[in-house]
Order: structure tokens, then C-alpha cells, then sequence
């Protein structure tokens, strides 16, 4: 048992994976750029990620939730995961990070 982790650290771990994902039209990881609107963890270490695209029509609509739901289940602990795309609310500028304005010279 001492492999067990508590969901906090989990819930990093996977914010970490999440920060090596890229919208391929933005230079800047999805995290940053403010897709990601929660990280659920429970105890049982199921996972569910609601996260937006910066479109409806965005061309990574199809691929970008696989591969967070890909990337987060290889995470050790990981048992389930769910990926729910919202648009509500749409994702607007105000939603990246200081990190990634300055990154894309909006700040």
C-alpha cells in the first residue's frame, strides 16, 4: 500500500500532464490557455476533466479530449477517465493565463 497517493497529489499529476498538451494552433499548453475548466478526483481515483476548445469548429475537436483522456489515464493510480467538452461558457481570452499572454505578447 505505500504506492498509495491522496487524490491532491493525484490531482497535480495530472495538472503536470495537462500542461504538456498543446492547442496546435496556439504555442501554449491547454492548461495555460484556460481549456481546462475543472479536474475532478475522487477517491477512487476516477477522473473527470471538463474542459472547452478555443471553437466549436476548432480542428482538434475530435483529437485533443482523446489525448488528455489518453495522457491522464497512463497516469499511475489513474482507474477511469472522463473527458466532458462544454462550450458553456465559451472560452474567451480572459481565460489563459498571465503566462500565456505574455507568452503570445497580449500582456
Amino acid at each position: 500500500m505505500e504506492n498509495e497517493i491522496n487524490v491532491q497529489e493525484l490531482g497535480e499529476r495530472i495538472v503536470r500532464v495537462l500542461k504538456t498538451i498543446f492547442d496546435p494552433e496556439i504555442p501554449v499548453d491547454i492548461y495555460e490557455l484556460g481549456l481546462i475548466y475543472d479536474v475532478f478526483v475522487n477517491e477512487n481515483y476516477d477522473v473527470k476533466i471538463l474542459m472547452t476548445l478555443t471553437s466549436p469548429n476548432c480542428p482538434v475537436a475530435e483529437t485533443l479530449p482523446r489525448e488528455v483522456e489518453e495522457k491522464v489515464r497512463s497516469i499511475e493510480n489513474v482507474k477511469a477517465v472522463e473527458v466532458e467538452l462544454t462550450f458553456d461558457p465559451s472560452w474567451t481570452k480572459d481565460l489563459m493565463s498571465e503566462e500565456a499572454k505574455l507568452e503570445l505578447g497580449m500582456l
